[in-house]
């Protein structure tokens, strides 16, 4: 088998869910590891036996990995955003670097916000300054830690004044939150806000139709809710919210 074909059949054993191979005769029957790849659904391989050989190994007998975990794609995914990204305008807006998103790769659930704040810019984490110290107060409410879910932004700089992102901005943009999405294949999807909903629902309605309603979104559960800075200058808005969240935490316990 030349490199081309090597090449062309262990892409192939990788969409099987082929994970790797060894001369080791032990490797033959070993258990093998579910793990997460970036497809459409999740693939458990089988261990290769005598009746079904493994496909292909490295010229040393390692084993040759072709499946990545959600930590490893999301680190692929960072290093293909850049550090300082100049896809559209916002680099040159005065935003000081990319916001890229925080949390547990392998979380069950993730909120998605708008775009970083003066204080996101500053330190590069969504979510830190006084609506992200409020947004750490809503996912302990549900019994969680912060460590346990994924947060991120619907662009991943600061707009000039905190305007609202623009259209072209978020089709820069909104592809890399697809990929880490599909990435992190989260349970429920908690949509911060009227802008974040709208992106990522297609649609007009105002938050205040959409909150209280669960949507089907790229294998998730995608749950409207206020901003957290909108409950800042609004805190009767609490009470929605606050119903919005025992709505994620069923879902959570049904394990959906």
């Amino acid at each position: 088998m030349d490199r081309d074909q090597l090449v062309e059949h262990l892409k192939f054993a990788g969409e099987l869910g082929v994970t790797g191979v060894s001369r080791d005769p032990k490797w033959r029957t070993r258990e093998v590891q579910t793990v997460r790849d970036t497809g459409p659904a999740d693939v458990a391989p089988t261990a290769a036996t005598p009746s079904n050989p493994p496909a292909s190994e490295s010229e040393s007998g390692e084993p040759v990995r072709l499946i990545r975990s959600a930590s490893e794609v999301l680190e692929s995914i960072r290093v293909d955003v850049g550090p300082a990204c100049t896809r559209c305008k916002l680099h040159t807006l005065g935003r000081t670097q990319v916001v890229f998103g925080v949390g547990n790769p392998e979380a069950r659930l993730m909120f998605v916000g708008e775009a970083p704040g003066a204080d996101e810019d500053e330190q590069g984490v969504p979510f830190v300054g006084r609506a992200g110290q409020l947004l750490t107060k809503i996912i302990e409410a549900i019994d969680l830690k912060r460590e346990d879910v994924y947060i991120a932004n619907v662009i991943k700089c600061r707009p000039p004044q905190n305007r609202n992102p623009e259209p072209d901005e978020v089709e820069t943009c909104e592809p890399f939150l697809f990929q880490q999405i599909d990435a992190i294949k989260p349970r429920v999807i908690v949509a911060l806000g009227k802008f974040g909903a709208q992106t990522l629902l297609r649609t007009q309605d105002p938050i205040s139709r959409l909150r209280g309603r669960v949507f089907e979104y790229r294998g998730a559960k995608l749950i409207p809710t206020f901003h957290p800075a909108y409950l800042l200058r609004n805190p009767p808005a609490k009470r929605e919210v606050w119903e919005d969240m025992k709505l994620v935490r069923q879902l959570l316990a049904e394990n959906v």
